[in-house]
């Protein structure tokens, strides 16, 4: 499998918690995004992102994106966490705003996150409340996996990470 790297960037704690259950699994060191230096990460053979997404966006992504150019010879991979049950819709459409370009080819999984409207920033539990709002005057019958999820979980603390999210991308670290 050679050497591997985690970088994290994890908000309210789940893309860390997934970091520290990788490294537990493959022996990887853990290290947030914040701490990364581009000239340890290239010595080492493989490298994975785990970040939550924040408006579609994965936190972290930028880090791979400014320094692909000396990472594109290496195993990149990208674990996504986010508060929805998994859909195959919605990660295509995280896919295609975030591994555009150069990024497509990067492998990207994906773990459920938790939810706490108590430890979020004011600015978090305000664009929530508003997205309630938008998605409330909509037909229940017609939410996506999403809209199912956001409104279920108001005004609830829910941790739905869950190692077994982990299975897809250990598997293929298995043929590396």
């Amino acid at each position: 499998m050679g050497r591997g790297i985690i970088l994290y960037q994890s908000k309210y704690g789940a893309a860390r918690k997934y970091a520290e259950w990788i490294k537990e699994a493959t022996g990887f060191e853990a290290v947030e995004v914040k701490q990364a230096e581009i000239g340890e990460v290239i010595r080492y053979d493989v490298i994975i992102l785990c970040g939550g997404i924040y408006a579609s966006g994965i936190a972290g992504i930028s880090f791979l994106r400014k320094h692909f150019d000396r990472l594109k010879e290496k195993q990149v991979m990208v674990f996504a966490v986010g508060a929805s049950p998994y859909d195959e819709k919605a990660l295509e459409e995280v896919k295609t705003v975030n591994l555009k370009g150069e990024l497509a080819s990067i492998p990207l999984y994906y773990g459920r996150g938790m939810w706490d409207e108590e430890k979020m920033t004011w600015k978090d539990r305000t664009l929530c409340r508003m997205l309630k709002k938008a998605v409330a005057k909509k037909d229940p019958d017609t939410y996506e996996p999403w809209m199912k999820a956001l409104m279920s979980a108001d005004g609830k603390q829910c941790d739905w990470t869950d190692r077994s999210y982990l299975e897809p991308i250990l598997k293929d670290f298995k043929k590396i």
